[in-house]
C-alpha cells in the first residue's frame, strides 16, 4: 500500500457533496476543527440519532481532509462494530476520492476495541516494559480457572467459613481493578457478605498476578491494567501519544475509570480527541462503567470540550419519544436533551394491566400473532426484560403455542467446551507456560488426571525445550497409545508452524476425542470447521488467538440449543443486550417496581438510576409500538403458576402519576373478553361474627 500518491489527492479542498445527508447538528459534529486538531469534542448522540453515520462521517472527513489514517485511533466495543465502521468510512470516502479511497481505508489499521488495540500496544512495547511479546491471553473462564489453582495452594478452598468462590474472587478483582477503585470500597459496595476476607483477597491476588506472570500469560483485565501503567511511565507515554493525531471513541458512557486514565493520558490537552455516547443509555455498572466519564467530560481539559447534541430521533414515533424523555427526564444527573422525531403517530405506549405473569405470558402471545396475521413478522417483534429469568413462563406459552423464538444473549462461542479445547491446545503451543492452557489440553487424552497433567508441565518447565520434557516424560500406561501422537503435534506447532493449516490439523487430532467425550459430535464438528473458516481471515496464530479471545462471535451449537429451522422467530432479549437494536413493536415484560428498578438496586441512588436508564433504553428500542406490560402479583420463585404463594406488585416506580399522560392505560383481558361473575349468593350464616366470638 503506497499512501503517498494521495498527498496530492487529499491535500486540496474536498467537495462536501458526501456530507449532504446529514442534519445540521450532525455536520457540525463531523466537520469540527475542519480536519487539523482542533478542542476536544462531546458528541451527545440520542437514542436513535443516526451516531454510527455522524461518526463514520467524521473519520471521513478527517481522511478526505488530509488527516493520515495511519495516525487515528478509532476505539469501538466490539471487533465487529469497528468493522462496519471501517466499512462505512470508505464508501463516504469514496465519494471524494473514487477508487483511492479504499487504499486509505487500508491504511485505518488502528481501529477496534480497547482490549484489542491494548494488546497490540503490549506486544509492540513488551521488551521495554519486561513483557515476553509472546505472551497468550486467558478469557475469563482461564481467569477464573487460575485463580482457582492459587487459591487452592494458598489453602483457602479449605477454611472453616465459607470463602469466596473462583467467580467471584475474579469479579472482586476485576471490579477493583477496572474501577480503580480500594479493594474495601470494592467489597463494602458490591460484595459486603465478603468484607470480612478483605486481607485474605488481597494475598490471593498478589499470588494471582505473580502466577499470571510465571506463566506469561495475561488476562482481560490486564490489557488495559498494564496499558494505563505504560501511561504513567514519561518516556513511552511520549512515544504512544506521538503515534496518533486523532483519537475517536465510540459508545463513551461504557467506560470504566481505566479506560478514561488511558484516554486522558494519551490527550492530556484533549486535541484531536472525539468521544460520542449517550449518558442515557449508560447501563454497565455491573462491568465497572462510569457515567461520570461522559458527564465530567467537558470539564476534564485546559480548553473546555465543545458539546453537539444529537437529538434527532430516526427510529421512534414521536408519542413514543414524548414518554421516553418524560421517563429520564426525571433522571437527578444528566445532559439536557429531548429527542424529537418527524414520525408522527397517534399511538400511545399502551401500560398494559394483567393478572399475573401467567396472564402476561397471553397477553405477549395473543398480541405478537395479531401482529403476525396483519403483516408485521416475527423477527420485528421483541420481548424484552431485566432479568433473563423474567421470560420464563413465557418461554412455557411460547413453546405450548409453538411460536418460534430465539433468546438473546446466549452462550458465546468460546463458551463452548469443543472450542475451549482446541483453542487451548493452539495457546498451549504458542506459550507453554500456560499452565490452564496445558491442563485442559493433557487431560483430554485418556489416562491423564490432573496430577500426571500437572507433572508433565513440571518435566517440561525442568526441561531446556518443552518438547523434549514431553517426549521424555513417562506417562501411566493408559495413555501410552495417544501420547506419541500428541507430542508429535506439539513439537509441528512449535517448530514448524504454517497458518492457518495449524487449525486443521489440531482439528484432525481432536476429532477422535471430540467423538469419545461428547454425543452430538456432528454439531460440534460444525463449529469447529467454521472455526476454521475465522482463522482463514488472520495472518497468524497469534493475531487470532487474541482476537478471538477479546471478541469472539456466537455458538452455534453445543449447549446454545439445536438451531431454529422456522423461516421466522420472535425476539426474546434482556434489555442489556438489545442495546442498540430497534424493532417495530416491542413488549417489555414487569414493569413493576421489584423488576426494574430490579429488588437488588433501590439501595444506592447511583443504582437506582442506572435502573430508569434501563427502562429508557428498552422504551427507545421501538420503532412503532410499545407494550409496557405490569403484572398485579407474582408466583413466589420455585412455585407453580397453581400454587398459592405470591406477592403483589406496583407499577414501576419510574412511571409516576404526572407522567400518566403520555401513555394509554389498559386492562387485560378486557372486561367484555373475562368470562362473567356469578351471582354471589345471599349470605345465610355470619361466619365473622362466629370468628369475632371465638376470643370473647
Amino acid at each position: 500500500m503506497n499512501l503517498a500518491v494521495l498527498d496530492s489527492t487529499v491535500a486540496a479542498a474536498a467537495p462536501d457533496d458526501y456530507l449532504a445527508g446529514l442534519n445540521t447538528e450532525q455536520r457540525s459534529a463531523v466537520v469540527h476543527g475542519e480536519g487539523s486538531a482542533a478542542e476536544p469534542l462531546l458528541i451527545i448522540a440520542g437514542a436513535g440519532s443516526g451516531k454510527t453515520n455522524t461518526l463514520a462521517h467524521r473519520v471521513a472527513h478527517l481522511i478526505v481532509n488530509g488527516a493520515d489514517p495511519r495516525r487515528i485511533l478509532l476505539m469501538t466495543f466490539s471487533r465487529r462494530a469497528a468493522a462496519e465502521m471501517t466499512r462505512r468510512v470508505e464508501r463516504i470516502a469514496a465519494m471524494v476520492l473514487g477508487d483511492k479511497a479504499s487504499i486509505m481505508t487500508e491504511g485505518l489499521t488502528w481501529a477496534g476495541t480497547f482490549h484489542a488495540i491494548g494488546a497490540r500496544l503490549l506486544r509492540d512495547h513488551a521488551l521495554e516494559i519486561g513483557l515476553d511479546p509472546a505472551f497468550t491471553i486467558h478469557d475469563r473462564e482461564d481467569s477464573a480457572d487460575l485463580m482457582n489453582l492459587v487459591r487452592h495452594e494458598l489453602g483457602l478452598s479449605k477454611t472453616e467459613s465459607r470463602f469466596p468462590a473462583k467467580g467471584t474472587c475474579l469479579a472482586i478483582y476485576s471490579r477493583a481493578v477496572n474501577a480503580q477503585a480500594e479493594l474495601e470500597a470494592v467489597l463494602a459496595k458490591s460484595f459486603p457478605w465478603c468484607i470480612g476476607w478483605a486481607e485474605e483477597l488481597k494475598t490471593l491476588f498478589g499470588a494471582y498476578v505473580e502466577a499470571k506472570q510465571a506463566q506469561n500469560v495475561l488476562d482481560y483485565d490486564d490489557l488495559l491494567l498494564w496499558w494505563a501503567q505504560m501511561c504513567a511511565e514519561p518516556a513511552i507515554v511520549e512515544q504512544l501519544r506521538s503515534r496518533f493525531d486523532h483519537i475517536l471513541v465510540d459508545e463513551y458512557q461504557d467506560t470504566n475509570r481505566l479506560q478514561a486514565t488511558i484516554l486522558t493520558a494519551l490527550k492530556p490537552d484533549g486535541r484531536g480527541l472525539t468521544v460520542v455516547g449517550d449518558d442515557a443509555q449508560s447501563i454497565y455498572s455491573f462491568r465497572a462503567a462510569e457515567v461520570r466519564n461522559i458527564l465530567d467530560f467537558p470539564g476534564l481539559f485546559p480548553e473546555p470540550a465543545r458539546i453537539v447534541t444529537l437529538d434527532r430521533n430516526y427510529r421512534s414515533t414521536n408519542t413514543v419519544l414524548d414518554a421516553a424523555n418524560a421517563v429520564i427526564g426525571e433522571a437527578a444527573d444528566r445532559f439536557i436533551k429531548n429527542l424529537w422525531t418527524e414520525r408522527r403517530s397517534a399511538e400511545k405506549p399502551l401500560l398494559v394491566t394483567v393478572r399475573d405473569d401467567a396472564e402476561q405470558a397471553n397477553y405477549v402471545c395473543d398480541k405478537v400473532l395479531e401482529e403476525r396475521e396483519s403483516g408485521t413478522r416475527l423477527r420485528a417483534q421483541a420481548v424484552l426484560f431485566r432479568a433473563s429469568h423474567h421470560s420464563g413462563p413465557l418461554e412455557v406459552e411460547l413453546t405450548r403455542r409453538n411460536i418460534p423464538f430465539v433468546k438473546f444473549g446466549g452462550l458465546k462461542f468460546l463458551d463452548s467446551a469443543h472450542v475451549k479445547d482446541v483453542l487451548a491446545l493452539l495457546r498451549f503451543a504458542e506459550n507453554p507456560r500456560d499452565r490452564v492452557a496445558g491442563f485442559r489440553v493433557l487431560q483430554l487424552l485418556p489416562g491423564i488426571g490432573p496430577s500426571a497433567a500437572g507433572a508433565a508441565i513440571e518435566a517440561m518447565e525442568r526441561a531446556l525445550d518443552p518438547v523434549l520434557g514431553l517426549q521424555f516424560f513417562k506417562v501411566p500406561a493408559r495413555a501410552d497409545e495417544d501420547w506419541p501422537p500428541f507430542v508429535d503435534l506439539f513439537s509441528a506447532l512449535r517448530t514448524r508452524s504454517t497458518w492457518p493449516a495449524d487449525l486443521e490439523r489440531v482439528r484432525l487430532w481432536y476429532e477422535p476425542h471430540l467423538e469419545r467425550v461428547h454425543e452430538d459430535a456432528a454439531a460440534r464438528r460444525a463449529d469447529l470447521l467454521q472455526l476454521e473458516q475465522i482463522a482463514a481471515g488472520y495472518p497468524s496464530r497469534e493475531r487470532f488467538l487474541t482476537d478471538l479471545t477479546l471478541d469472539p462471535p456466537d455458538a452455534t451449537s453445543g449447549d446454545a440449543g439445536p438451531p431454529h429451522l422456522d423461516e421466522d422467530y420472535l425476539i426474546l432479549s434482556t434489555i442489556h443486550s438489545a442495546k442498540g437494536q430497534e424493532w417495530t413493536k416491542v413488549f417489555l415484560l414487569n414493569t413493576v417496581d421489584g423488576c426494574i428498578p430490579i429488588d437488588l438496586a433501590v439501595g444506592e441512588r447511583d443504582d437506582l438510576e442506572e435502573e430508569r436508564r434501563l427502562l429508557y433504553v428498552a422504551m427507545t428500542r421501538a420503532k412503532d409500538s410499545l407494550h409496557l406490560v405490569t403484572p398485579q402479583r407474582f408466583y413466589v420463585s420455585g412455585q407453580s403458576a397453581w400454587g398459592d404463594r405470591h406477592v403483589y406488585a406496583s407499577r414501576t416506580r419510574f412511571i409516576p402519576d404526572h407522567i400518566l399522560d403520555r401513555f394509554e392505560q389498559i386492562s387485560w383481558p378486557p372486561p367484555s373478553a373475562a368470562p362473567g361473575r356469578a351471582p354471589q349468593p345471599e349470605v345465610r350464616i355470619d361466619l365473622k361474627t362466629k370468628m369475632r366470638g371465638m376470643w370473647r
